[in-house]
């Protein structure tokens, strides 16, 4: 079919040629046939090329247009999975400062207790560590007292001489 018509169109060229060049009437209608016959062939020829050409070209777009859907319905599912994962971490920041609170006040008052039990026994050492300080000075006087009572009585000295010397050494 596509012969015959190429064939027709291409004697019809030649049959409908202007007779301008003879000064003949005008021949606007040959022309105009001639004109709707090339483009006719030009259609013909072109139709299904460009067809094809425009036909690729939106499927290659809808394609394009597909995957960049895709990766926006990965991007979301990603931010969403992200999201999800950041409500989980701050969620376990809470529950971790919480239990670190409440094992910092158990920490501190183990140590106040231990704290006021050390001061306790550092109390009770330095009395000990007093009343025996005492009892040297205490035992150190005496000597010395008895010490020079006995140096005194060796001198003959009276009572009242060692009631004095006692005295200033209390003293």
């Amino acid at each position: 079919m596509a012969k015959i018509l190429i064939t027709v169109l291409m004697l019809s060229v030649c049959l409908f040629g202007s007779d301008a060049a003879h000064g003949g009437p005008t021949d606007i209608i040959q022309r105009t046939v001639n004109f709707l016959i090339f483009a006719g062939i030009i259609y013909y020829l072109l139709a299904e090329p460009l067809k094809n050409y425009f036909g690729g070209r939106s499927a290659g777009i809808a394609s394009e247009l597909e995957k960049v859907q895709e990766r926006l319905r990965e991007s979301k599912r990603l931010k969403e999975t992200a999201e999800h994962k950041i409500d989980d971490a701050n969620r376990f920041a809470h529950e971790l400062s919480e239990a670190t609170k409440k094992e910092c006040k158990l920490l501190s008052e183990k140590i106040m207790a231990q704290t006021e039990v050390e001061i306790e026994i550092a109390q009770k050492h330095n009395q000990a560590l007093m009343d025996l300080e005492k009892r040297k000075m205490v035992r150190d006087v005496v000597g010395e007292v008895m010490g020079d009572v006995m140096r005194a009585s060796d001198a003959a000295m009276g009572k009242d001489a060692m009631t004095d010397i006692l005295k200033k050494k209390v003293a």
